[in-house]
């Protein structure tokens, strides 16, 4: 994927370093590689973001994903099969053989997360909805049986995906990235104990819905995230985002809570780390 604008300048660092639990650095614009990954996380750093959790979408950004867990001490990792890549893969007859081999990289002890899975009918038809609902179970019991957290992709499917999460029964842990729902979703998940991480769409004009549901979401289940490259936060929207631009949607997050900057990201921090673990480098899952 290329992008023609610049990166936007380094906004001022957060008071309590905190954690992008979503980022997609192989899709990131710049030096690609280890050297593009350290230089990325360093950047990040330096803005008050000290670790995150780089994200897989299919076999070759999970393969990725992987491959920079042992050099990289401030990433964490997921790795999932998108679910707009399940219905391609099972026409194709290779979804099962892809989600074996998810499994097999999930056992990476800094894989913390299955994801980002789950169901997007935005972009496949009604002929993909079995295949990819199909897919969503089989992550489910891949996180459930390895204990990891399970991150979802949630696109105009709110109402399935909530109800293939309570037919399958959910892992300990559920995150839904970059959330998008509204504030009856919100309350749903309130009611489960799923987490509901805010990316930089929070802040865009038209966000009311997003607005809402961070109103009513319980503090103990929010987290905060890029999804970079994509959806940068307002007022660099449209140009490509990064793991440390994670301060300006902690600043509105705080903003619309009425709540102070370090009080919000000691939270965000100990939420992190109750679905994915520790980041110390010694520490197991």
């Amino acid at each position: 994927m290329r992008f023609r604008k610049t990166l936007p300048p380094a906004p001022e660092p957060l008071p309590v370093p905190v954690i992008d639990n979503h980022t997609h650095l192989d899709f990131a614009p710049g030096e690609a590689g280890a050297a593009g990954v350290r230089a990325a996380m360093d950047a990040a750093e330096s803005a008050g973001v000290r670790g995150a959790v780089q994200v897989g979408t299919d076999l070759e950004s999970s393969r990725f994903t992987v491959s920079v867990l042992d050099r990289e001490p401030r990433l964490l990792g997921a790795v999932a099969i998108h679910p707009n890549d399940a219905p391609v893969l099972a026409g194709e007859g290779t979804l099962e053989a892809a989600l074996e081999e998810i499994e097999e990289l999930a056992r990476h002890p800094r894989v913390r997360g299955i994801g980002e899975t789950g169901l997007d009918y935005f972009r496949t038809g009604a002929d993909g909805v079995e295949h990819q609902q199909y897919s969503f179970r089989r992550h489910i019991d891949i996180a459930k049986r390895l204990g990891l957290a399970l991150q979802i992709h949630d696109r105009d499917a709110h109402d399935d995906v909530v109800r293939v999460l309570l037919e399958e029964g959910p892992p300990e842990n559920v995150v839904f990235h970059c959330f998008s729902g509204d504030a009856e979703l919100a309350r749903t998940c309130n009611e489960h104990g799923w987490n509901m991480s805010f990316a930089g769409t929070l802040t865009f004009k038209n966000a009311g819905n997003l607005r809402g549901a961070l109103a009513v979401a319980e503090r103990r289940l929010l987290l905060v995230e890029t999804d970079s490259p994509f959806l940068t936060p307002h007022p660099f929207r449209g140009r490509p985002n990064a793991s440390y631009m994670v301060p300006l949607t902690v600043r509105f997050m705080a903003g619309q809570l009425g709540a102070g900057l370090a009080e919000l990201g000691t939270d965000l921090v100990a939420n992190t780390e109750r679905v994915y673990g520790s980041w110390d480098s010694s520490s197991a899952r």
